[in-house]
């Protein structure tokens, strides 16, 4: 029981980023403006395991984006980490913690740090973006053992990436239309997967915003050859205005039902603050 919630639960980190920006497939580009945009939000989430756990707290997400004054680039720091429930009853704990770098000319990834904790198990990495040479190459080391080799993946990358924290914030920047369907790649720890997005449907959803219209999208992650291979579905639903904030995803599998909902919004411009 407890790999099948872990399982889950480090879905939850990187849930909210599965529905990627097409700009690469479109030739739609971003502007440093446009990316701007994101400068002092603070988002967070809360996840919650239906089945196993009957709906109580079990996991909290944020992301935080920064825009440099001094450079043309965004820093998003994500974080995903286990609560008290979930470590009191079954003594399962983690901690994921992301920070990408993002060029808003392009917006684009150049660069991933991330930081795991597993219960006992630690692990960091370092991901780097060289689009002349359309190369991602990633370290990852072991802080915990000094001896150990550190593990270098490297993969082929398109002109545009994303990492899972950047995507997040990439499709907020296009038009979105029921009907949509696109192929696109995002990279994890030097590795690059294609991932199938399809636009489902338009809907009301009731958020700490209110009741606000959204769209559903479904990326294709289960099934044999896929990212996942087991059975489920997962489900996000971005606002129908002109944030695009994604408020709501879901997974769907033999382990239950992982609901990630918004918990809060913060907004801060010039010393101020805009939250529900």
């Amino acid at each position: 029981m407890k790999s099948a919630i872990l399982r889950l639960l480090m879905l939850a980190g990187v849930i909210m980023a599965f529905a990627l920006a097409h700009f690469s497939q479109t030739g739609q580009t971003q502007t440093a403006m446009s990316g701007r945009m994101f400068d002092g939000e603070t988002i967070k989430y809360e996840a919650k395991l239906n089945k196993i756990l009957r709906g109580l707290p079990i996991a909290e997400i944020t992301f935080v984006a920064t825009a440099s004054p001094d450079s043309n680039q965004l820093v998003i720091k994500s974080e995903a980490v286990s609560k008290g429930t979930l470590i009191k009853m079954f003594g399962v704990s983690f901690l994921q913690q992301y920070e990408s770098a993002v060029d808003l000319d392009l917006f684009r990834i150049t660069k991933t740090v991330k930081h795991e904790i597993q219960k006992e198990r630690v692990r960091d990495s370092i991901a780097d973006f060289d689009y002349k040479e359309k190369r991602v190459t990633c370290v990852e080391t072991d802080p915990k053992d000094k001896t150990r080799q550190p593990r270098l993946i490297a993969s082929d990358i398109p002109d545009a990436m994303n990492d899972y924290a950047s995507g997040l914030f990439a499709v907020r920047l296009m038009p979105l239309a029921v009907g949509q369907s696109f192929v696109v790649p995002v990279s994890d720890t030097g590795f690059v997967y294609k991932i199938p997005i399809n636009v489902r449907g338009r809907e009301l959803q009731k958020t700490v915003l209110g009741n606000v219209w959204c769209y559903r999208i479904e990326p294709d992650v289960f099934g044999k050859g896929k990212l996942i291979e087991r059975e489920g579905r997962m489900m996000l639903w971005y606002t129908d205005d002109v944030r695009h904030l994604p408020v709501r995803a879901t997974i769907e599998t033999e382990y239950g039902k992982l609901d990630v909902k918004l918990k809060s919004y913060r907004k801060a411009v010039m010393g101020s603050s805009d939250r529900p």
